[in-house]
C-alpha cells in the first residue's frame, strides 16, 4: 500500500485531504507545520508528499529543500491557496514534482498523486535494474587475498591482448571463470566463447571434435560438422584439461596454432581459423613433458602467459567472503531469503581443509541451507561439512 504525507497547517485541508486519498486505498500521516513533517520523513518511508506552500514559520519551499537532502527521490507536490505563477515556477525550478492550487481539484490532485505514485516505482524499478547491471559486470571472482588479487590483475593485463594463457591449478579453483573473465574483458568479448573439455571427450572423437568432419567420413558422419576451432574463429577457444589430450591431436592442435589453419577429418582443403586460445589443466604440464605425454612444443606454444590459480587452502582468508556469496546465490536459486550464519560457524568453515576447494566449499554451503534451521550454527557446520 502507497504511503503519503500531507504537510499543512490547516486542519480541515489535512482532513479532507487524509479522506480522499484513504478512499484511494492509500495510507496518509499528516503533520501540521514543516518541522514535524520533517521528523517523520526521517523516520518514515513515503511514497510521495504533499506540502503547503505558506506556513507559519517553515515555509513550504524550505521545507521541499530539505525533503531533498533526506531522500531526493521522494516526489513532492506542493499545494498553496494564495498561489502566483511566480511561486509555482519557483517551487518547480527547487524540484517540486507538481504544483497544485487550493481548494484542489479532486480529479487533478488525483492524477498528479498517481503520476507521482508511478514515478517513485519507476525510480525503484531503475535503480534496481542498474544494480543488477553493475552486478553483472563485476567480476565474479570473489576475494581480496592476495593470490586471487594477483590472479585478478593478471587478467587485467593479458585480456585486451592476443597472446594465449595456459591457466594451471588444482581441480574446484575456478579456471573455467578465470579463462571467461579474459574473454569478457578482451576485445572478442561479443564473440563466441568456446569450452572444449580434452578429458571428457574420447581420444578417438576429439580431432572430430575440435577440428570438424566431412559427411562420410567416418560411419556415423552421417552430414558435415564443423569443428570448435571454426565456431571459435574470432573469439575464444578454451580447451580445459589440456594435459588429458591424446599425442596425435596435440600434433594437429600444435599445426593449427602454427599455420592458423585446420583441415577436417575426411576433408582436403585447408580452412583459415582465428580463435584466441585459453587452456587449463591441473597437471604438471613439464612433468607430463618429461613422461613423453605431452609436447614441449605444444607446451611452449600455449604457455605464453602462465596463470596459477590457488587452492582455496591458499586463501582462507577469502572463505568468509565466499561463504556469503554462496549464502546469496543458493538462496536465489531456492526463491528464499539468504539464511544466516553464525561467526562461529564462519570460523570453523574456514579451518576446514577444502580438498576439493571451491566446488566443495558451494556444494557444503548448499547442504548447510538445506539442513539448517534459521540460523547455520558451530555445531551445524561441523556436522554437515
Amino acid at each position: 500500500m502507497a504511503k503519503i504525507l500531507i504537510i499543512d497547517d490547516e486542519r480541515p485541508i489535512r482532513n479532507t485531504l487524509r479522506d480522499i486519498l484513504e478512499f484511494e486505498k492509500i495510507q496518509v500521516e499528516d503533520a501540521e507545520n514543516g518541522q514535524k513533517g520533517l521528523a517523520l520523513v526521517e523516520k518514515m518511508e513515503f511514497d510521495a508528499i504533499l506540502c503547503d506552500i505558506k506556513m507559519p514559520g517553515m515555509d513550504g519551499i524550505e521545507v521541499l529543500e530539505k525533503i531533498q537532502n533526506i531522500n531526493p527521490d521522494i516526489p513532492v507536490i506542493m499545494i498553496s491557496g494564495h498561489g502566483t505563477i511566480d511561486t509555482a515556477v519557483e517551487s518547480l525550478k527547487k524540484g517540486a514534482y507538481d504544483y497544485i492550487s487550493k481548494p484542489p481539484d479532486l480529479n487533478r490532485l488525483l492524477v498528479s498523486v498517481r503520476n507521482a505514485l508511478d514515478r517513485k516505482v519507476l525510480v525503484k524499478e531503475t535503480r534496481s535494474l542498474k544494480r543488477k547491471v553493475s552486478d553483472k559486470s563485476a567480476s565474479p571472482i570473489i576475494g581480496i587475498s592476495e593470490p586471487i588479487m594477483e590472479v585478478k590483475s593478471l587478467i587485467d593485463k593479458v585480456a585486451p591482448t592476443e597472446a594465449r594463457v595456459l591457466i594451471t591449478g588444482p581441480n574446484g579453483t575456478g579456471k573455467e571463470l578465470v579463462a571467461q573473465q579474459i574473454h569478457k574483458k578482451s576485445g572478442r568479448a561479443k564473440a563466441p566463447f568456446i569450452e572444449v573439455n580434452c578429458a571428457a571427450i574420447p581420444s578417438e572423437l576429439i580431432e572430430s571434435e575440435l577440428f570438424g568432419h566431412e559427411k562420410g567420413a567416418f560411419t556415423s558422419a552421417i552430414k558435415q560438422r564443423l569443428g570448435k576451432f571454426e565456431l571459435a574463429s574470432g573469439g575464444t577457444l578454451f580447451l580445459d584439461e589440456i594435459g588429458d589430450m591424446s599425442l596425435s591431436a596435440q600434433a594437429k592442435v600444435l599445426r593449427a596454432l602454427q599455420e592458423n589453419k585446420i583441415t577436417r577429418v575426411g576433408g582436403e582443403s585447408e580452412i583459415a581459423v582465428s580463435p584466441r586460445i585459453i587452456c587449463a589443466t591441473n597437471k604438471d604440464l613439464k612433468e607430463e613433458i618429461k613422461e613423453g605425454r605431452f609436447r614441449e612444443d605444444l607446451y611452449h606454444r600455449l604457455s605464453v602467459i602462465l596463470i596459477k590459480v590457488p587452492s582455496l587452502n591458499e586463501r582462507t582468508t577469502d572463505i568468509p567472503l565466499l561463504i556469503k556469496h554462496f549464502l546469496t546465490q543458493v538462496s536465489e536459486s531456492y526463491g528464499t531469503a539468504p539464511m544466516a550464519i553464525s561467526d562461529e560457524a564462519i570460523n570453523y568453515l574456514s579451518h576446514v581443509d577444502w580438498t576439493g576447494n571451491i566446488r566443495q566449499l558451494r556444494n557444503t554451503i548448499e547442504r548447510l541451507v538445506i539442513m539448517s534451521d534459521e540460523t547455520i550454527t558451530f555445531s551445524d557446520a561441523k556436522k554437515f561439512a
